[in-house]
């Protein structure tokens, strides 16, 4: 750590740095200073020798960046200096993100007025300014005085000398050249000379640091071998130790451990003596450790533990965080990722392998001495950083070792790395292979170097687990070593000098003859095994890829002796003779273009776990079925000549099967729907299968399905809701039309592709769903999924904002009565309702809207009265009351009646909404309810026909209840047993009524119908006399639409009497219209149409029943006057605008289910 003695090993080539105006002290005191500097052996750069001139050049930028240390020499006119005032910005910039020391002298000059650039000094900075930039134009002008007055006042505050204050120059000498070397010999780390891509990464840690002030913050850095963590946590140390009094760097703990039984006692001794200066006597880990948390209680300490393997080591230096001092920082680096997770770090730096760019110029760095290789290197320079992988550690290594050799040795380097690894890289990268714990970890890593990377990391598990070797944590142990790693698909990778260090492993235990290793990969080594029959039992894997053309056979004798082999992969090889010859521990057989038309009997599988035949020659798998426990995967795929799947019985554990593009595969075996652990089937564009065996849908385990370019399958069965764990379906260019009904029950169902409709099943659903409900949109003839039973209700759950499923869910149940939404606070139903009021309806009851209903002429004003529940009484008298106040009155105020009545609770509001709480203290059930809305229309609309829908919406529940038009005008009892089980006493509800384009609520009011006495109070508000020579006609409206009952009585009579004689029962909901008007009258219609049902019984009596729903238009008056026929027309509902419900859940929730409690007809759903 001796920075004048070593520089050549750290970042700094110069100890110290001269900055200073050259007029006025260069031949006094500056000659002085470089004299005491260089005879103390302080290495020291001054720019004498540089020219002069206004930017600062390649050469003197790096002096600056690459000195430990820079002394700022202030004098009188400094200022007059812009070569000066460029290098003192520059220091300072090295100050901040380097950790540069910087020493200001004060040379005949005071430090205030170098902090402040006043009188002549200011005036000359400014002057300088000018004269620099004198055709750069104002503004930059500005920016470099700015710039250079912050580097002054910067520089000025450090801690320094003022000449002034000195005895003498000889004095005052010594006094910095005893600082210099002290700080030269401080805590400084050395690192490398060539910190490429190094700032980056220090910059991110400490930006961490920055934001924990006053905690305790433990931080880890971790990566694979020769990425640099150690480099990385000394440039941090070296950035912010001086913040520290107490500070400590624990280096090479794993070494130090591995030497030494007693290496932690070591270390423990080194901690506490760099913190407290002292040496202190340790018997044991545990006296060390009680020490260590006993002397550093409450000190703020940056500590570093470089290379930990253990926790055991960081538990017997800081295992006890909380007994430091707020502001402690700690640092480990390591390469195992849990040893972090069990020490709780608060931030991970992960290191990454550096880019090409880097990576080329620190390789050039190290083999050229500059940042770009020379002439005539170029291509061989890229192909060693090609081979590096990004590794520092490779790329210095190697540079270094190619420093200065010819071309042709280059070559010859290159060629040998591509069998040989270099011996330094291979010997930094062992350390985390050899730190695995046990065989079976060393066993997995090798199988995977070797064999297996960029295959699938379940697949591989399987088979590893089948060759007894628990995969599933040891891979999980080599991730976390940063040994292998999981790339994109879930494909298992590995860094290529991590996987080279593995295989130079399994060369090294036979160098001279390669049947007696483990694994056989380099395919001239397999080959010629394979040649010479000179396998042996040591061998238990073997790869031999060849190239089409390459075509080769061997004998199955040349296996004899490998009875250990248990995996296989041949590529365009064939093999004659006795398969019998073939270990018995196969477990993996990947054997591509496979000649044989099966596989042969003689061929024992009883242990294989994955069968890869693909582009195999086979018609038939086997001739025999075989008893194959243990295979879990079976892969076909382009096989052109395959007929038929095989017989599955001898085969319960298959998880896999996959043939694509099997042409000629017109059959699958029954036998599939028995396998109870099968997770996929791929059967792509196996163009000659027809239909699937019904007994596939059984498959309950069955996880991926797809059929995509079966272009002969046609259907698939209702029976696919049986798969309860499918979770894709993709089935695209199949002669399939319809899309299974039952499909939008499956709760698995997570993508789909069938029949033009792909994506995610929340997104599929509701197209589909509309698809089967408008028959407009789908030119496929298809019966109702619904059967004849009407949807009922959607509950929606909103936890979130992602609505998506929702929004287009509801969109498309376009047939439902009710949508219940369901919140989960106050501020959440008031943001759902505001979406679904101004989203989904097009409606935004805004200030101005209702400042604009304030004006309404009365004299324009209509009424509106909607009935739900039993109240059919009540709504009688509230028409003839609202009649005769929309007539009489000239104010608004009185036009509904309000305040408590024996049978209603009145509560009114301005506008298209009425707020209200359920009272407590009822002693009867609310029976209806009744909204009056008073509005104006601007088109020739009546209010009914412009309704869409009616909201409840209760604060305490936190539920928004949305009747839609339909619903209203046809309400039943189901529809009143939905409101009223959201409604209990003491509940704040506000309804909502909406209306579409051209009507503007004036007032609102909500009548809540209790108690027995509706029928004695008001039986006699319905009972009226009609006399033939009153004047006022009743104008039935346009569109009666009565649905007559059963028990429907009708008497006909000349002279008309409303009195008992006529009794109107109108049940479940009501929506009446009435209009201002001071003669009402009824005309008789054009025609009657009277549709009764079977049962109806004309009986010589007036009294009527009528039951479902009836919208009538009255025109008030005091007199009524009816003509002497009733004639009413059975119509449809007016056509309905369902866009503004279908809608609704553009922007709520993300979970939609349908209330099977509700409707007895969702079970056909």
């Amino acid at each position: 750590m001796d920075s004048s003695s070593s520089s050549s090993n750290t970042r700094w080539i110069h100890d110290v740095f001269i900055n200073f105006r050259g007029d006025d002290t260069r031949k006094t005191f500056v000659s002085h200073l470089h004299a005491a500097l260089s005879n103390a052996g302080i290495s020291t750069y001054t720019d004498s020798k540089l020219g002069k001139g206004n930017e600062l050049g390649p050469e003197l930028s790096r002096a600056i960046e690459w000195s430990h240390i820079s002394i700022v020499v202030f004098s009188k006119r400094y200022t007059e200096s812009c070569w000066c005032l460029n290098e003192l910005k520059k220091i300072m910039e090295c100050h901040k993100t380097h950790g540069q020391l910087v020493l200001p002298i004060f040379y005949d000059v005071d430090p205030s007025v170098v902090r402040r650039q006043k009188g002549a000094f200011g005036n000359s900075l400014l002057s300088t300014a000018e004269r620099n930039d004198l055709h750069s134009g104002e503004e930059r002008m500005e920016y470099v005085l700015s710039r250079w007055r912050s580097a002054l006042t910067q520089a000025a505050h450090l801690s320094g000398w003022d000449v002034s204050d000195s005895r003498s120059e000889a004095e005052l000498m010594q006094q910095i050249v005893d600082d210099v070397l002290e700080k030269l010999h401080s805590a400084f780390l050395p690192i490398t000379n060539f910190p490429v891509g190094l700032e980056s990464r220090v910059q991110e840690v400490i930006e961490f640091i920055v934001t924990q002030p006053s905690k305790v913050c433990m931080i880890g850095i971790w990566g694979m071998g020769g990425l640099g963590k150690t480099t990385t946590a000394k440039a941090i140390y070296n950035q912010i130790h001086r913040k520290f009094v107490d500070k400590s760097f624990i280096e090479n703990i794993r070494e130090v451990c591995e030497k030494d039984n007693r290496g932690i006692i070591h270390l423990q001794q080194q901690l506490l003596s760099d913190i407290l200066n002292s040496k202190e006597q340790i018997h044991s880990i545990a006296s060390g450790t009680a020490t260590i948390e006993r002397r550093f209680q409450g000190k703020r300490a940056l500590i570093v533990l470089d290379d930990v393997t253990t926790i055991k080591q960081i538990e017997a230096l800081i295992r006890n965080l909380t007994f430091f001092g707020s502001g402690s920082v700690f640092i480990v680096t390591t390469r195992d990722a849990r040893l972090l997770k069990l020490a709780k770090v608060d931030y991970v730096c992960t290191m990454k392998e550096m880019d090409e760019k880097e990576s080329l110029q620190l390789f050039s760095w190290h083999a050229f001495g500059r940042p770009i290789p020379i002439r005539d290197f170029t291509e061989l320079s890229w192909n060693v950083v090609e081979y590096c992988g990004g590794l520092p550690l490779a790329l210095e290594v190697l540079g270094s070792y190619l420093y200065e050799r010819t071309k042709e040795e280059w070559e010859s380097v290159i060629s040998k790395l591509e069998r040989i690894p270099n011996d330094q890289v291979q010997e930094k990268l062992r350390i985390s292979y050899d730190g695995l714990k046990d065989d079976i970890e060393k066993d997995i890593f090798l199988d995977i170097c070797c064999f297996f990377i960029g295959k699938d990391r379940a697949d591989v598990t399987e088979i590893l687990n089948g060759c007894g070797l628990h995969a599933v944590i040891g891979i999980a142990i080599l991730i976390e070593r940063s040994l292998v790693k999981i790339e994109k698909n879930n494909k298992l990778g590995m860094h290529d000098l991590i996987r080279d260090m593995g295989r130079e492993i399994v060369r090294q235990s036979s160098t001279k003859e390669p049947g007696k290793r483990s694994r056989l990969w380099f395919h001239q080594d397999a080959r010629d095994i394979l040649t010479k029959h000179c396998g042996t039992e040591t061998v238990e894997g073997l790869v031999l890829k060849l190239q089409r053309t390459s075509r080769v056979c061997f004998s199955a004798n040349s296996f004899k002796e490998m009875k250990n082999l248990r995996l296989l992969q041949l590529d365009y090889v064939d093999l004659t003779g006795d398969y019998g010859y073939l270990s018995k521990e196969l477990r993996w057989v990947h054997w591509q273009e496979f000649a044989y038309n099966y596989i042969p009997d003689d061929f024992y599988m009883g242990n294989i776990v994955v069968i890869d035949l693909k582009h195999s020659n086979i018609e038939q798998v086997w001739n025999e079925s075989k008893l194959l426990w243990n295979l879990k995967i079976l892969n076909l795929s382009h096989s052109k000549y395959l007929k038929s799947t095989p017989d599955f019985s001898k085969s319960p554990n298959l998880e896999k099967l996959i043939m694509k593009d099997c042409p000629k595969l017109s059959e699958v075996h029954q036998s599939i729907g028995d396998l109870n652990h099968l997770l996929l089937i791929n059967l792509k564009d196996c163009t000659s299968l027809n239909n699937l065996p019904k007994k596939i849908y059984k498959l309950k385990s069955l996880k991926t399905l797809i059929l995509s370019g079966c272009s002969k399958i046609d259907r698939l069965e209702e029976d696919i809701v049986q798969m309860e764990s499918l979770t894709t379906l993709i089935a695209k260019d199949t002669a399939i039309k319809e899309v299974p009904y039952s499909i939008i029950r499956s709760k698995s169902i997570g993508f789909i592709s069938l029949c033009g409709y792909e994506g995610l099943s929340r997104d599929i659903f509701p197209s589909l769903i509309w698809s089967w409900m408008s028959p407009t949109m789908n030119s496929l003839p298809r019966n109702s999924p619904f059967g004849n039973m009407a949807l009922s209700l959607a509950s929606i759950n909103v936890q979130n904002n992602n609505a998506g499923f929702l929004s287009q869910m509801v969109r498309s149940l376009s047939q439902l009565r009710t949508v219940c939404v369901q919140c989960r606070s106050n501020i959440q139903i008031t943001q759902e309702l505001r979406r679904i009021l101004d989203d989904q309806y097009d409606v935004n009851f805004t200030k101005s809207e209702t400042s604009h209903a304030s004006q309404i002429s009365n004299l324009s004003l209509r009424s509106l009265l909607i009935g739900m529940g039993s109240c059919h009484t009540v709504i009688n008298t509230l028409g003839r009351s609202i009649s005769q106040g929309l007539t009489s009155n000239d104010s608004s105020d009185f036009f509904l009646p309000s305040g408590n009545h024996p049978s209603w609770l009145a509560y009114t509001g301005d506008g298209p909404s009425a707020q209200f709480q359920v009272p407590e203290n009822i002693d009867c059930d609310m029976k209806g309810i009744i909204l009056c809305v008073v509005y104006s229309s601007t088109s020739e609309n009546i209010g009914a026909e412009s309704l869409t829908s009616v909201l409840i919406i209760n604060y305490t529940k936190y539920t928004i209840q949305i009747y839609k038009h339909d619903t209203v005008i046809s309400f039943n009892d189901e529809d009143w047993k939905n409101v009223t089980s959201s409604l209990e006493p003491g509940d704040d509800v506000e309804i909502f009524v909406v209306f579409g384009g051209g009507v503007i609520v004036k007032e609102t009011a909500v009548y809540l119908i209790y108690g027995q006495s509706i029928t004695t109070d008001f039986e006699q508000s319905i009972i009226m006399e009609v006399e033939p020579s009153t004047n006022m006609e009743m104008e039935p409206s346009a569109e009666v639409n009565v649905q007559l009952s059963p028990k429907m009585e009708v008497q006909p009579s000349l002279n008309l009497k409303v009195e008992a004689s006529i009794t109107m029962e109108i049940e479940h909901s009501i929506v009446m219209e009435v209009e201002s008007s001071t003669n009402m009258e009824m005309e008789p219609l054009e025609e009657v149409k009277f549709q009764p049902s079977p049962k109806v019984d004309m009986q010589p009596s007036p009294n009527v029943k009528v039951e479902a729903s009836t919208v009538v238009k009255i025109d008030p008056s005091p007199q009524v006057k009816m003509q002497s026929s009733l004639i009413m027309e059975m119509k449809p509902s007016p056509k309905l605008n369902k866009s503004i419900f279908t809608r609704l859940g553009k922007r709520m929730g993300a979970c939609l289910c349908l209330n099977q409690h509700r409707d007895k007809g969702l079970n056909n759903f």
